[in-house]
């Protein structure tokens, strides 16, 4: 969580201007702070941590930094490495300079096991809102960088901007942070306080106080455009974040539009959370089933905790996670001749047998149409649906049954269904029923 040398300076600024600048002035001079490298240098990457180097040096390199801050103690494995990390839906960015880890940042969406702010932060508000949230997490700047303004901060920053409206179908970003770090995300991106008062000991971060905040995607642009959209270059945030093509930024190479990219193999697990820390040694018992209803493959199940005792029937029970986020684009027809309409779609949930689709224009309910869906960059789906009705969570999203799958489709939810990681399903035809 160490953010960098620009955070230093704009605490010690805020220290100055505290009880002499109104606060929207304060915040003014903050983002006149700002710079940034609109052309990084070519030796710097960023990435999805997807080997085991690669995940042990973003797991070293928290560790150094939150031991340096005291937000946790030294651990034996020189890792932090938290259960939150075992899951498919935590996906943890890098950025790597000269071949050489720098910066790291963990997104974490939605799973069994909540997000790790639910524990002292409520954010049902949030949730009534509509669209899929993540918690910003495990942020961490090598020292050498951290006395080197925005270079590695602000392009991981973006990164994460990008990997979430992009890729991880993500409307709202929230994060539980220490009262020191607030004012950069408030003055800088735009983030809000949630209601609570701020927590005097947060235990996911060794007792220290935090603060929990929340940004709204979906709005965001507009925020950056008023705020940022007259700047030079080396100040708006806000083509920084929208307009700015980074070829510094490598996104996964996958066969499929689905939003999560897990990495963690059986032995990934082993190795990080039984061999090298005690992190599922010490699961409670709860935590050991839901692990279990996660991985219910054989291959995972040997390296978990056994089940406790009574768990075994709920092990034996099919998977119960049978709908799967994507972020597929698409098109609805219904009727014919010159009754026929067309509606754009975003499919963002599938099951064998139905579907989630956000529509800008309202759909007709109760009606049958022909589905027209991009499962991926050569994968594409032609179904027969019927419009039920509009998700409750969300009144652009609308709930349909599948009524005729298609071999395509079959074939992709299979494939979601039995993969392990995102690698897999190069070759989904292996998982068709």
């Amino acid at each position: 969580m160490a953010l960098n040398r620009f955070v230093r300076l704009y605490r010690q600024l805020a220290r100055k201007a505290t009880g002499v600048l109104p606060r929207p002035m304060r915040f003014a001079v903050f983002r006149n702070m700002i710079r940034c490298d609109v052309a990084p240098p070519d030796k710097l990457v960023l990435k999805v941590a997807e080997t085991r180097e690669e995940l042990e040096d973003c797991f070293s390199l928290l560790h150094d930094a939150y031991v340096q801050v005291g937000f946790m103690k030294p651990d034996p494995s020189g890792m932090r490495a938290t259960l939150y990390h075992a899951l498919p839906t935590t996906t943890t960015l890098l950025a790597k300079y000269d071949g050489r880890i720098v910066g790291t940042i963990s997104l974490i969406r939605e799973s069994p096991f909540g997000f790790p702010m639910q524990k002292i932060f409520n954010i049902e508000a949030i949730r009534k809102t509509g669209g899929n949230i993540a918690e910003v997490s495990a942020l961490a700047i090598h020292r050498r960088f951290q006395a080197m303004g925005g270079v590695i901060l602000f392009p991981l920053m973006k990164f994460m901007y990008e990997y979430s409206t992009k890729l991880f179908d993500t409307r709202h970003l929230v994060i539980a942070v220490n009262p020191r770090h607030i004012g950069f995300y408030e003055s800088i991106l735009f983030f809000k306080r949630l209601k609570q008062n701020p927590v005097e000991h947060y235990d996911f971060v060794n007792g220290a106080p935090a603060v929990g905040a929340h940004v709204d995607l979906k709005a965001a642009p507009e925020i950056y455009r008023r705020y940022y959209g007259d700047k030079q270059a080396s100040k708006n945030l806000y083509r920084y974040f929208t307009e700015l093509r980074m070829p510094n930024i490598v996104f996964p190479d996958k066969r499929f539009y689905t939003t999560n990219d897990p990495v963690m193999t059986p032995e990934l697990l082993d190795y990080f959370f039984n061999q090298r820390t005690a992190v599922f040694a010490g699961l409670s018992d709860d935590e050991i089933r839901r692990f279990h209803a996660i991985y219910d493959l054989p291959a995972y199940k040997a390296v978990l905790p056994p089940l406790p005792q009574g768990g075994e029937r709920g092990a034996d029970r099919p998977r119960r996670h049978q709908r799967f986020s994507v972020v597929c684009p698409g098109e609805l027809v219904i009727g014919g001749g010159r009754r026929q309409r067309s509606y754009t779609l975003q499919v963002v949930e599938c099951s064998m047998n139905g579907l989630r689709a956000r529509s800008a224009l309202a759909l007709p309910l109760e009606i049958e149409g022909t589905a027209r869906i991009d499962l991926g960059r050569a994968d594409q789906s032609h179904l027969r649906v019927t419009v039920l009705r509009k998700a409750r969570s969300d009144p652009d999203t609308y709930v349909m049954k599948v009524e005729e799958p298609d071999l395509a489709w079959r074939k992709f939810v299979s494939a979601l269904r039995k993969a392990s990681i995102h690698s897999d399903l190069d070759n989904a035809t292996r998982y068709l029923e």
